[in-house]
């Protein structure tokens, strides 16, 4: 479970406790980013990341840590987590109805792990 912490700033690093399965999800969902989404400068923004470009670089590092079972700051686990659910669930931004052919995981088993995500990452998901 994450801790009951509320980092005063985002680039506070923070370590979460996950499942392998909660891992794979994120990197699978910042794996999307690059691929078959197509992000703005504008959603970049709101992501937490300068432009389209400074999201791609943001969306590798972390999965790159996330894989590596680093913590991450408190804005890099706010990014993963949009990063997934909109991935997920947005066939405009995201992978959308292409993703479980593109992610491997059917939307049931995605949505648990993503609730589950939700409710460890809430507390210390931070964007700047």
């Amino acid at each position: 479970m994450a801790r009951r912490h509320y980092p005063g700033r985002v680039s506070e690093t923070v370590a979460v406790q996950l499942s392998d399965d909660e891992r794979a999800l994120l990197v699978r969902g910042l794996g999307e980013w690059g691929g078959p989404t197509r992000p703005t400068d504008a959603l970049a923004r709101a992501m937490g990341s300068d432009d389209v470009a400074g999201l791609l670089a943001d969306t590798k590092r972390v999965a790159v840590q996330l894989e590596a079972g680093e913590p991450l700051t408190a804005a890099d686990w706010a990014r993963s987590l949009i990063a997934t659910e909109i991935a997920f669930a947005s066939d405009y931004y995201g992978s959308g109805w292409d993703w479980s052919t593109t992610v491997g995981l059917d939307d049931e088993e995605t949505i648990r792990r993503l609730r589950q995500l939700q409710r460890k990452l809430i507390s210390v998901a931070r964007l700047p």
